[in-house]
């Protein structure tokens, strides 16, 4: 697979930069700071500008497939790209990262990692996750419910507070995350590691919980190149599988799988 990514990157190596086009990169909201700081700095070495464009992976895939032009999409799971791939839409598939679930809570809520699913079993606590189906976050808290025995209780209380297309946006410049707790909203939120460490960078008084590693649930990070895509297109993906691309992911808490080994 890296091969062909390789062979098709060395096509955009003698496009000439005064005809360079745009390339518009779609990608999961978990991958907003890093992968704007890494589409800032593709652009600074190759003089090719990059549109970004961030939300959850389910409603980025059904604007691609409803005819937004995206070049690049980068999603939180492998099932989002693998589905335009199967309808002809692109490929192929590479995994360039992954995440973890972690858990975020409100500064009064007393919670370790022992005690987190009793935590959240608590009739007190309101229990906070994406939207499954339209974000992958969703779907891998669901996921995790699953592992514990008491997956239809923690179902059916869990808030759906974001990554739906009907979900209520934080104010402009707020984390999403850090703004549902700080809001009070919920007490205790389900989401990936490296979107707690964000949300405390804005809220320091929440608390970061790990998950028992009973219960830990992991995240696949897809790329795919899409149809009709300038050559440039195949050399941001190959950019962000590169070591340099891989290692800003691993500077906001990513897991880089996907490193290019130079000769």
């Amino acid at each position: 697979m890296v091969r062909k990514l390789l062979l098709a990157s060395v096509l955009g190596v003698a496009m000439s930069p005064a005809i360079a086009q745009d390339l518009s990169l779609y990608a999961a909201g978990s991958l907003k700071a890093a992968l704007s700081e890494v589409a800032k700095d593709f652009a600074a070495a190759y003089n090719v500008p990059v549109n970004t464009s961030f939300g959850p992976s389910g409603l980025m895939r059904q604007r691609i497939e409803s005819g937004e032009t995206a070049h690049v999409f980068a999603s939180a799971n492998m099932r989002h790209p693998r589905t335009l791939e199967g309808a002809g839409n692109g490929g192929p598939v590479a995994l360039f990262a992954r995440n973890q679930l972690c858990a975020l809570a409100r500064p009064e809520v007393t919670v370790t990692t022992d005690t987190l699913l009793e935590v959240m079993l608590d009739d007190s606590i309101r229990l906070g996750t994406s939207t499954p189906k339209a974000d992958p976050s969703g779907d891998y808290a669901f996921e995790l419910f699953d592992k514990t025995g008491h997956a239809d209780t923690l179902k059916a209380k869990a808030l759906q507070l974001t990554g739906g297309p009907d979900s209520a946006k934080p104010p402009e410049g707020r984390n999403n995350y850090a703004w549902v707790l700080d809001s009070d909203q919920t007490d205790v939120f389900l989401t990936y590691c490296t979107n707690a460490v964000l949300a405390r960078a804005e809220v320091p008084s929440l608390q970061t919980i790990r998950v028992p590693q009973s219960l830990s649930v992991g995240a696949d990070y897809g790329l795919i190149v899409l149809n009709e895509a300038p050559p440039a297109a195949w050399k941001l993906a190959m950019y962000i599988l590169s070591p340099a691309g891989q290692s800003v992911l691993a500077e906001y808490g990513f897991d880089a799988v996907a490193t290019v080994q130079g000769e």
